[in-house]
């Protein structure tokens, strides 16, 4: 990770760690950068959350862009996932997604995409960083600032919304069969999929419940979406439908929700497809790439099935880096960022809802009945927000704790301890046979934790 840009872009506090001057510095970058490297006049598409800063950083990339003779072209609110389609098969220089995803409303980022929809290489953000410090030698540059376009060669701003539209009609046309008789829950989380994933559902057939679709700019992920599923599963269980999905701020995740109200993790949806698309004979080499966040029990059921699996550091960037240099089709985190290679390049929630509902009419089974086989071990998951990533995590302390929490467990168990790579937090993770053990365990690194902790920002899926 660099300085500014960690695993999903530049992210911070809007107007703290994030400015609009950092937004139009983005934008003179990309567009000097991409304007080196075409003969002709560079393209890049634009897209942004509902959140409340979202506008103001738009405006400062596209400000950027054009000052530099770059044309920007908008799909307004939308998903990650439909900026990462529209650069690949529209031919654009770039992408640009402004975005926190599942963070507060508070906080935002600014997420490159390269020319063929993947997160954009290092070595650009590299240099995009030295731009932001002020380095222009490391650009090659001798002048004060990077040249400003002049006259007929400053660039335009086009609305781009029939590129979003036909993004749609790119998700319609991945189902294989008609949702006509499927009743669905949707939690749009308040964010980029409140419109795009009723309209797809909805024009598939589907009976459409949805929840959380009203954007304001400041409730995104607001007890919503993929990291406050209870409100599925509410309506789900009142409504009886056949599944529900939820999503995250920006559409690049999944989770699920079953007939009976049990949350579909993307372990259980990774198991899923694995088993599927096995059987259909499009699952090369019989492997899936997971993190090491993964739960223990998804290697032991895949292993039953054949299906071995590739482990990654956390992040989906890391996963879609293995699966292209590899060659696999299946792959993603726990968290719902899935990665189906034959139809995108990045995680797509809205296209792993499609594909999960069309596995269920095409088996003609619940959906529950599709992860049978699969059981997770009992995990404790906590996030702790710090004042300092670095110093918390080479505190001795802290380091006598993992040493004893990693006795507590044994070798049935495991420990992963590891900052965000898009907040100030610290992440623990325990597994175990049993939840007292993985607690157990968890308790001790979280004690070890205090004297790093901002007060009151400890939050877990156990508690």
């Amino acid at each position: 990770m660099g300085k500014y840009f960690g695993t999903d872009g530049f992210r911070g506090e809007a107007n703290v760690q994030l400015t609009a001057a950092h937004g139009y510095a983005i934008g003179r970058f990309l567009g000097w950068y991409f304007l080196t490297k075409q003969n002709e006049k560079p393209k890049i598409v634009v897209g942004k959350d509902p959140r409340r800063s979202s506008y103001m950083l738009e405006y400062a990339v596209m400000a950027g862009l054009s000052a530099s003779g770059c044309d920007a072209y908008l799909l307004h609110v939308t998903t990650t996932p439909s900026v990462s389609y529209i650069t690949r098969v529209d031919q654009f220089s770039a992408g640009v997604m402004i975005s926190a995803s599942h963070n507060p409303f508070y906080d935002n980022g600014i997420k490159l995409l390269s020319p063929n929809g993947e997160k954009m290489e290092e070595g650009v953000l590299d240099l995009c960083e030295a731009y932001l410090d002020g380095n222009l030698s490391a650009l090659g540059v001798t002048t004060p600032d990077l040249p400003l376009a002049k006259g007929e060669d400053i660039g335009r701003i086009i609305d781009y919304v029939s590129g979003r539209n036909r993004y749609i009609g790119y998700l319609i046309s991945t189902a294989a069969c008609s949702f006509r008789d499927l009743r669905v829950g949707l939690d749009c989380a308040n964010g980029s999929a409140w419109m795009i994933a009723r309209a797809v559902f909805e024009a598939l057939g589907a009976t459409v419940y949805a929840i959380n679709a009203e954007p304001n700019g400041i409730n995104i992920n607001q007890n919503a979406g993929s990291t406050h599923i209870d409100g599925l599963v509410k309506l789900v269980k009142r409504e009886k439908l056949d599944i529900g999905f939820a999503f995250d701020g920006d559409g690049d995740r999944c989770l699920a929700v079953s007939e009976t109200g049990e949350v579909i993790t993307g372990d259980h949806i990774l198991y899923l497809f694995a088993k599927h698309f096995k059987k259909e004979g499009s699952l090369p080499h019989h492997t899936v790439v997971a993190t090491i966040m993964s739960n223990m029990g998804l290697d032991i059921a895949l292993k039953k099935e054949g299906i071995a699996t590739v482990k990654t550091p956390v992040g989906d960037k890391f996963v879609g880096e293995c699966m292209a240099k590899e060659g696999y089709a299946l792959g993603g985190e726990q968290s719902g960022h899935i990665i189906l290679s034959k139809y995108a390049k990045t995680g797509d929630g809205i296209l792993t809802a499609v594909k999960l509902a069309d596995c269920m009419l095409q088996k003609e089974q619940p959906i529950s009945e599709l992860y049978k086989g699969f059981f997770m071990y009992p995990q404790c998951l906590y996030s702790i927000r710090v004042k300092d990533k670095a110093a918390a995590m080479t505190d001795p302390d802290l380091l006598l704790a993992k040493e004893e929490a990693e006795q507590v467990l044994g070798e049935q168990g495991r420990l992963v301890l590891r900052p965000s790579g898009t907040e100030p937090v610290i992440r623990i993770m325990t597994e175990a046979q049993t939840l007292p053990l993985a607690q157990t365990a968890a308790n001790l690194i979280r004690t070890a934790l205090l004297p790093h902790s901002i007060v009151g920002t400890c939050r877990s899926v156990n508690d």
